[in-house]
């Protein structure tokens, strides 16, 4: 199983030989999970069933789904007049409209209003509910290969992203030990100017320069950066919730690679950190399409 995208879009029809029962669904991002049904009444007593389903097999996601019934082709809505209704609807009004000296007038088309026609739905019932489930299950099936398609196409252009990355992370990590050096050759050509113009206690001086190298010293940093990268590159491969998981991992990274920033002010470092955290906002961006 691969990591799914939120956004997609499936849909199936079924057919007997009364009626079509067709079933869209679109689905887009969400930090949790909203299933929202439109279909006919006659249907709606099925729509918590559907919902679990639709619920045990996705996670994350806001879901939209349209049920529609027709009648099949060779079906038409004048079969399904219903001939009592109509006669008693005649009698009644040409009694009302004798009555009050009205002349009536009727258009035919006006006996096609669901009034007037035989209660299909509910008389079939068990044959719309097969429809509907049968329509149901190959939509979701082609919603899901639909969410996994735009999942693989994501998790590529993460990976291109992350490749970036790595690629002005390499420029730190060139730099690191540089940067340390040249801090320290700078304070002690510092210290040397101040030697002839005040006392300096050398231990205690030391002390000073030692916790400041510690302070700027960006190696803690690079290390738990290499980790994060690791669990990154793994959870790329995997499947489970990967986007709540994608979002804390480039939070620490981004954590790590704004320290980095903060201490350095050599140019190269600042110049690749820039570029780190502009990969990282892309990857954000990405990641909060994934299921």
């Amino acid at each position: 199983m691969t990591a799914q995208s939120m956004t997609g879009f499936g849909q199936a029809a079924t057919q007997s030989e009364n009626f079509i029962v067709s079933v869209e669904m679109k689905s887009v991002n969400n930090r949790f999970k909203d299933i929202r049904f439109k279909m006919p009444s006659t249907l709606n007593a099925h729509e918590l069933e559907l919902k679990k389903e639709m619920t045990d097999i996705f996670s994350r996601g806001s879901f939209d789904v349209y049920v529609n019934i027709k009648r099949a082709e060779n079906k038409n809505r004048f079969d399904d007049l219903d001939t009592k209704k109509v006669s008693q609807f005649i009698q009644k009004v040409t009694a009302l409209t004798k009555a009050e000296g009205v002349t009536p007038t009727l258009s035919m088309t006006d006996l096609l209003r669901s009034e007037f026609l035989i209660d299909q739905d509910d008389a079939n019932q068990e044959e719309l509910s097969e429809l509907l489930f049968k329509s149901f299950k190959g939509a979701i099936g082609e919603l899901k290969k639909s969410r996994e398609a735009e999942g693989e196409k994501l998790i590529k252009v993460l990976e291109k992203h992350l490749d970036n990355y790595k690629e002005h992370f390499k420029t730190v990590e060139k730099n690191a030990e540089h940067f340390k050096t040249n801090v320290e050759e700078k304070l002690k050509k510092r210290v040397d100017e101040y030697k002839a113009l005040i006392a300096v206690d050398q231990g205690r001086l030391l002390q000073e320069v030692i916790f400041y190298l510690e302070k700027i010293d960006i190696h803690e940093e690079i290390n738990r950066i290499h980790s994060h990268l690791e669990k990154f590159q793994n959870l790329l491969k995997s499947s489970n919730d990967v986007g709540r998981q994608i979002d804390f991992i480039l939070q620490e990274l981004g954590r790590e690679t704004n320290t980095i920033g903060s201490k350095s002010s050599m140019k190269e470092i600042s110049d690749s950190v820039v570029q780190m955290k502009l990969q990282l906002e892309k990857m954000r961006e990405q990641g909060l399409n994934i299921e």
